[in-house]
């Protein structure tokens, strides 16, 4: 491992989905969620006319960035995942009825997943990449709506969406293009192969 990069390694996020997939790697990480205010740095992008991977990506970085700022010794991966329905962002649903309304007006459409991860080292960003999928959702009935959101419940309110597509989520797809991984909300592989060229991780 290079001299001037630790193996402790924070992620900058309350995300289950990403931490389950670090784990999954066997990357062993302490979980510190950044407390910035998305919404603002959200309508400053709108107001700006900034594009979706711009927000997402500075999100991501000012995650990662805060906490290490706190913890300048460590490695900090921070990252942040947006949606993009025909140039309209959606936030997390904060109900089950704001998840229904969701799942409706993404129903029977495409949208674009953007994530992007950052990783900052002594309150700097050393490695950042941003990556956008799309997904098709299918033409659902309004009954098998109203079933999936009885099944899955308050989860609902854990994504963007209002979906896991490692879940029951995945019934609501005609056809997704892109990384799976950044789907969950994280571009692991290229996560890796940079903790690998710095020797963080394994060869």
């Amino acid at each position: 491992m290079n001299s001037d990069l630790p193996m402790k390694i924070i992620l900058a996020s309350a995300s289950q989905s990403r931490a389950a997939l670090l784990a999954g790697a066997g990357i062993d990480v302490v979980i510190e969620p950044a407390d910035i205010d998305e919404s603002s740095v959200k309508d400053e992008g709108l107001r700006m006319q900034a594009s979706v991977e711009t927000v997402a990506a500075l999100l991501a970085r000012q995650k990662a960035q805060k906490i290490s700022e706190v913890h300048p010794s460590v490695l900090v991966i921070g990252a942040d995942q947006m949606l993009d329905c025909g140039g309209r962002w959606l936030d997390k649903p904060d109900s089950l009825i704001a998840a229904g309304n969701t799942l409706r007006l993404l129903r029977g459409k495409s949208h674009d997943l953007v994530t992007s991860v950052s990783v900052a080292h002594k309150g700097t960003e050393i490695w950042a990449l941003t990556d956008r999928a799309q997904l098709l959702m299918r033409a659902f009935s309004d009954d098998f709506l109203d079933t999936y959101l009885s099944n899955v419940g308050d989860d609902v309110m854990l994504s963007v969406g209002a979906y896991q597509l490692e879940g029951l989520g995945a019934q609501l797809f005609e056809r997704i293009d892109g990384d799976y991984f950044t789907i969950l909300g994280l571009p692991l592989l290229p996560l890796l192969g940079f903790l690998r060229d710095r020797n963080v991780v394994g060869q």
